[in-house]
């Protein structure tokens, strides 16, 4: 008579798959950190270049002129630093926070990408500076030209916009930070009571009376 075996034998694919389910995980987890940190640099680098340059006229002479990315706009490196905090808080929040600070993170580097592009084309920081310059008010800037800074700085902002789709797409299957140092419902061991000093061992009796106990109380 032949031997059935009541134990279910480990299915090849099922590990496969479990096994290339955590690899996808940590790729798309290294992804969405690279990408974040990466683009929040690019961001705050290219923000503090040079975006526009041009001329005032100044006393039938000319006078150059620059203007940086937070001459035209700060919203660029304000929205980076806001996408890199939204990028730590993404691992320790879950469930429903998480999916809210990636769509934070991913409007982050949107928004920083688009008022970057919007920023190409901007002169009226030059306009204010050689108003100021000049100290004629109606002054205007002439051969103004811009950089290739701004679109730089929107390839930072695309960076972290992708990083927080990463995160709304594979999020939840990341870890939490606070996970490792949480109770897992388990009883913690209960300490050992502690026995009462033997009388006739000094060496307990001090002991005791390190402790700041009476050696000689009945417990």
């Amino acid at each position: 008579m032949g031997y059935v075996s009541a134990v279910p034998v480990p299915q090849p694919r099922a590990r496969a798959a479990t096994a290339s389910g955590g690899a996808g995980n940590r790729r798309s987890l290294a992804a969405g950190l690279l990408l974040g940190a990466v683009g929040a640099a690019v961001v705050l680098l290219a923000s503090g270049q040079t975006w526009a340059e041009g001329e005032a006229s100044v006393g039938g002479g000319a006078l150059p002129l620059t203007a940086d990315g937070q001459d035209v706009t700060g919203l660029p490196a304000a929205l980076a630093i806001v996408g890199l905090a939204a990028l730590v808080a993404v691992f320790a929040v879950r469930r429903t926070g998480r999916l809210l600070v990636a769509g934070l993170l991913a409007l982050s580097g949107l928004g920083a990408g688009l008022s970057a592009c919007l920023g190409a084309f901007d002169r009226a920081a030059l306009d204010e500076k050689a108003a100021q310059t000049t100290g004629d008010t109606s002054a205007t800037i002439d051969a103004l030209t811009h950089t290739a800074w701004p679109y730089v700085t929107a390839a930072g902002g695309l960076l972290i916009l992708l990083a927080g789709l990463l995160a709304l797409r594979y999020g939840k299957l990341w870890p939490t930070m606070s996970g490792r140092y949480e109770r897992d419902g388990t009883p913690r061991p209960r300490k050992a009571a502690r026995t009462a000093p033997d009388p006739d061992r000094p060496e307990d009796l001090w002991k005791a009376l390190d402790r700041g106990e009476d050696p000689t109380r009945e417990t």
